[in-house]
C-alpha cells in the first residue's frame, strides 16, 4: 500500500509552519513532499499536480493556505484522494479568511478542514495517519499507541 502524503504551500513563505506536520510523519515514518504551488500564481501546475497525483503514488494530500486559501478546494476539485485543507493566519485578520474559503466547499468537492495556524497543520498530519491508518494494520497501533501517550 502507498503512504505518500503530500504537503502542499501556497507560497515559500507558508513552509516555516510545517513543522509540527513533519514530525508528527516523521514518527510514523511516513513518507511526504512539500510543495509550493498557488491556486492562483501558478494555476497550470496546481492543476496538473492534482489531476496526477494519485498517479504520482499520493494517498493523501494537506493543502495549506492563507488568505482567499482558494488551494486546498482547486486541488480537491480535480482529485479523488483526500484533501484536508489547513487555514495559514497569513492575512491582517489571522487566518479567517482562509478558515471560511477551505470550509465553505460546494458539494461534491469536500475538505477536511483543519483549525488556523500550527495546530492545524499538526492535526492535518494526525488525520492523514488516521486515514492510512484505515489500511495498515501496524500503522493504527503506532497511532493508537500515540494517541495513549499524549495523557
Amino acid at each position: 500500500m502507498n503512504r505518500k502524503i503530500a504537503i502542499v504551500v501556497g507560497s515559500k513563505n507558508d513552509i516555516s509552519y510545517l513543522e509540527g506536520a513533519k514530525t508528527i510523519l516523521d514518527r510514523f515514518e511516513l513518507s511526504y513532499e512539500v510543495m509550493v504551488m498557488s491556486a492562483h500564481r501558478s494555476l497550470d501546475k496546481t492543476m496538473d499536480f492534482a489531476q496526477n497525483a494519485e498517479t504520482d503514488g499520493y494517498s493523501v494530500i494537506i493543502a495549506c493556505a492563507g488568505m482567499a486559501a482558494h488551494l486546498p478546494g482547486v486541488i480537491a476539485a480535480k482529485t479523488v484522494l483526500p484533501v484536508i485543507g489547513v487555514p495559514l493566519p497569513t492575512s491582517d485578520i489571522k487566518g479567517m479568511d482562509a478558515l471560511l474559503a477551505i470550509v465553505q466547499m460546494p458539494s461534491g468537492v469536500p475538505v477536511a478542514t483543519m483549525a488556523i495556524g500550527k495546530a492545524g497543520v499538526k492535526n492535518a498530519a494526525i488525520l492523514a495517519v488516521q486515514i492510512l491508518g484505515l489500511q495498515d494494520e501496524v500503522l493504527k497501533e503506532k497511532l493508537k499507541q500515540y494517541k495513549l501517550s499524549l495523557g
